[in-house]
């Protein structure tokens, strides 16, 4: 079900691809320096529109959240697109540009949010046969249930022997799940003939990972209790990535450069109202737990001895309202110490707290730390040091982890975007 819903979503998205294309032929004669600079601004508009969630299954709900989602992904794909256009002598008509983004931000969310809802519509739900003890999977399957709208269904649990499974699959001619779900790789084991001889008769078997990623985007730390095999040879694989790093080096210095006038501001700023020093710098746990300094604006003065806790500056709170004081972060980006997108670095305390009380906790740092990060735009900027909120932001953190590749490093930039203009996530 899953496959075939994300086949449509590549069908609609192709759609509208397309038809910009057909609908920039209508303004203009093509040639070859025409044909890039489109491939350019139709690729930029269609993965705004993908990092703002036009395609997710939740954005079919309202009209307007799937018109917000096309306005946002249209005005920030074009403004991205046009970095590299800007190199180009003959450029893309203005009024050729004006074109596609009007059709984008007024035509597109109602062909697209249509065509969602009636794939969505009519997708017939799929029923699994759980090997597996609804205690321990029961409160992630149902938010997997929620998250696909009730398009992934359980009809029953299972604790199986050779002899139950036999009777569930003969349970009717035609069986009332369509395909049976392993949720525990141990108990499964004990029925591996049976799930064997169920493949050769066209049962399918899927495994709870797959799904729980494919729909949730987390990783929870319950599943990977339960699929520790599995997740330790996926985890001890997790590598630099030089293409990441190439990335990261060309995004730094180009926003560097262009946040070059508000770096001028900030120091002005912090100097005429509160004085030096202009930035504070913090530990923290960077690549391999190795301890690297972070750099930023100055917001807080530490407490006077024998007071409470640090206060804000009198620059601080337009500084960190508008997420300025983050700015100084992109030199630990160009020199190596974090990566644009990542896990959250953590200071010392903290990270020594979760890697005791949190399982698997030091998987985060396989990858380089991140200004911003998988867990910041999808889940929520987490201060309070407890287990459950820290838990479920590891869960975010190691989906990326184990899944980092451009698509999902462009898609968080984007998505920082709509984290930053509605206030949500981290400060």
């Amino acid at each position: 079900m899953l496959r075939r819903l994300a086949g449509f979503k590549y069908m609609i998205a192709t759609l509208l691809y397309a038809s910009l294309f057909f609908t920039q032929s209508l303004t203009l004669t093509w040639t070859v320096g025409y044909i890039f600079q489109a491939l350019i601004l139709n690729t930029a508009i269609m993965l705004g529109i993908y990092a703002f969630r036009g395609f997710d299954n939740s954005m079919t709900s309202s009209m307007n959240s799937c018109f917000v989602s096309y306005l946002s992904g249209t005005i920030l794909g074009t403004l991205f697109s046009m970095i590299p256009i800007l190199f180009f002598s003959a450029r893309l008509p203005r009024f050729t540009m004006a074109v596609t983004a009007v059709i984008s931000i007024f035509i597109f969310p109602f062909i697209g949010c249509m065509l969602m809802r009636y794939t969505i519509k009519h997708l017939p739900p799929k029923r699994y046969l759980v090997i597996g003890k609804e205690e321990e999977l029961s409160p992630i399957l149902e938010e997997v249930r929620k998250a696909s709208m009730n398009k992934i269904q359980i009809y029953s649990y299972l604790n199986p022997s050779p002899v139950t499974l036999i009777a569930a699959m003969e349970i009717e001619a035609t069986r009332p799940y369509d395909a049976i779900l392993i949720g525990d790789p141990k108990l499964a084991r004990d029925v591996e003939s049976v799930l064997n001889d169920a493949m050769t008769k066209n049962v399918e078997i899927e495994y709870l990972p797959t799904i729980v990623e494919n729909v949730l985007h987390r990783i929870p730390v319950e599943m990977i209790t339960i699929f520790r095999d599995y997740y330790q040879v996926v985890f001890s694989q997790a590598r630099f990535s030089r293409r990441i790093r190439v990335l990261d080096i060309v995004f730094s210095s180009a926003l560097l450069v262009m946040f070059s006038p508000f770096i001028l501001f900030c120091i002005i700023y912090i100097l005429i109202r509160d004085g030096r020093p202009v930035f504070y710098s913090q530990p923290r746990h960077g690549i391999n737990a190795k301890i690297f300094k972070v750099y930023k604006f100055r917001t807080m003065d530490d407490p006077k001895e024998g007071e409470g806790s640090p206060t804000l500056t009198k620059s601080g709170k337009l500084l960190r309202m508008t997420r300025l004081n983050e700015i100084p972060q992109l030199l630990s980006v160009f020199i190596g110490n974090m990566s644009i997108v990542g896990p959250r670095p953590d200071i010392p305390s903290t990270y020594e707290y979760c890697t005791k009380v949190i399982p698997f906790y030091r998987y985060r740092t396989k990858i380089m730390p991140g200004i911003t990060g998988h867990a910041q735009v999808l889940y929520r900027y987490v201060d309070k040091l407890e287990y459950d909120t820290f838990a479920r932001r590891l869960s975010y953190d190691l989906y990326y982890v184990k899944n980092m590749d451009f698509r999902l490093y462009l898609a968080t930039m984007l998505r920082t975007a709509e984290t930053m203009i509605f206030r949500r996530g981290a400060k």
